[in-house]
């Protein structure tokens, strides 16, 4: 098959978004992933796993982890979602997407196998996309996994995969509909990538949580506050300068290439992580080569000066009280943003208003994210007027940018925020255009 036949047949396969938007829920089923992974030579044991969870950072961490590994000379692959623009992002390879060729390859062999399956065997669609992501690194070979939950992580189709370290960044109220009404129970379900033996590192600081990861056996744990922490955290131009203490050392002065007062803890995270790997602390010109390099698209990112044009996925309450204090911490906290939601279905339009600070926005343009789960521009839009902002509703991100953008001085601020649809939508139309015109509008 040819990438567009591939991913044809991919898609129609049930996936989460389907799964959401019309409540039909398939039971998860460990046994069909580790029945699909068997069929392909059972790849994700091909080489040591880092597994990561949490409610938000995960990407971030992933990333920052894949490149602290990427400086110490291994190869490196890391296995995220969602993607922002291209499926390909997905599946990387010292953080290059997957080409193609590779993807359309791959998706061809599960296809091909997938014949020999039951059909209450018939795989998921993040179910193939793992698969498929652990062929690949097994194929290359790579020499290291990064591998992110899609969600949760006890019936997560990569927790086929045995983590030699598990990373939990937080723990925070997000997919309730799915994962448990309370942080307890998503805790329970998020401990489930902590495997008898692993090294854990541990984000949250709840001590209500810690027995719940406890409970799951592993070897040692190291707790963020007591092994672990950010000691310095001041802003820098084009990102952070931190001082670090971990389990194995002091790292000052660490230069930070991300914006972002949380990034801290998420950089922190991933180099915990490699400590836990690696059996020791790392030196510290490799920790500021990673610092240095490291990227985390669509999160706290610039991507236009004049005007200032900031990207921030911001999918739940705690992510989107993050986002606003990062915005006012390093952007000024006296400017009126001119802002660009969407935000998919099950989120409390006027609760995620409040935590991303839109009161204080110019304007408020609303729009779909471009996902069958999508919440109503009108509605968001109708949530923004109730907190005194003036709001427009857009039929599409490209429109709801193009009144952004028309509105907007070069020497305002335009927020592009909410679902990380948008903020994919929104990416892919303002990187891949040459520039922003004086005023504001796509040249």
């Amino acid at each position: 098959m040819n990438l567009g036949d591939a991913l044809a047949w991919l898609d129609r396969h049930q996936n989460l978004e389907r799964i959401l938007a019309d409540r039909r829920l398939q039971a998860p089923n460990p046994e069909r992933m580790r029945r699909l992974a068997h069929l392909i030579g059972d790849p994700q044991g091909s080489q040591p796993v880092v597994h990561l969870t949490g409610t938000n950072g995960k990407t971030s961490t992933a990333r920052a982890l894949s490149q602290l590994f990427m400086s110490m000379g291994l190869t490196v692959g890391t296995f995220t979602s969602p993607h922002l623009e291209k499926i390909n992002e997905r599946i990387m390879v010292d953080l290059e997407p997957i080409s193609d060729e590779d993807l359309a390859e791959v998706l061809t062999d599960l296809a091909n196998l997938e014949t020999l399956l039951d059909e209450a065997e018939r795989p998921t669609w993040f179910e193939l996309l793992t698969a498929a992501g652990f062929r690949y690194f097994a194929d290359r070979p790579v020499d290291v996994a990064v591998v992110e939950v899609g969600m949760g992580g006890r019936w997560d189709a990569t927790n086929i995969a045995d983590g030699v370290v598990s990373i939990v960044t937080n723990v925070a109220l997000d997919h309730t509909e799915l994962l448990g009404p309370t942080r307890e129970h998503i805790a329970g379900e998020k401990a489930g990538i902590v495997k008898p033996g692993a090294t854990l590192v541990l984000g949250e600081t709840d001590p209500a949580l810690y027995g719940i990861f406890e409970s799951e056996g592993p070897a040692t744990t190291w707790l963020a506050g007591r092994d672990f922490a950010v000691e310095s955290n001041v802003v820098a131009v084009g990102g952070r300068l931190l001082d670090l203490r971990t389990p194995g050392d002091r790292y000052e002065g660490v230069y930070l290439h991300l914006h972002g007062r949380y990034q801290a803890d998420n950089f922190l995270d991933a180099l915990v992580g490699a400590e836990a790997f690696f059996g020791r602390p790392l030196e510290h010109e490799v920790v500021a080569e990673a610092a240095a390099r490291v990227s985390s698209p669509g999160r706290l990112e610039v991507v236009a000066q004049r005007p200032l044009v900031v990207l921030d996925g911001a999918k739940n309450i705690a992510g989107a009280e993050a986002s606003a204090a990062a915005i006012n911490e390093e952007f000024g906290a006296e400017r009126s943003p001119v802002m660009v939601v969407g935000m998919l279905g099950g989120k409390d339009p006027l609760e995620m208003l409040i935590a991303l600070g839109a009161a204080k926005a110019r304007l408020v343009v609303t729009c779909p994210p471009p996902s069958p789960r999508a919440q109503a521009a009108e509605a968001v839009a109708e949530a923004a007027r109730s907190l005194g902002c003036r709001a427009i509703a857009a039929g599409s991100v490209l429109e709801a940018l193009e009144v952004a953008l028309g509105e907007a001085s070069a020497e305002d601020l335009v927020l592009v925020t909410g679902s990380l649809y948008v903020v994919g939508s929104a990416r892919a139309l303002l990187t891949g255009a040459p520039g922003l015109e004086p005023s504001g509008r796509f040249s």
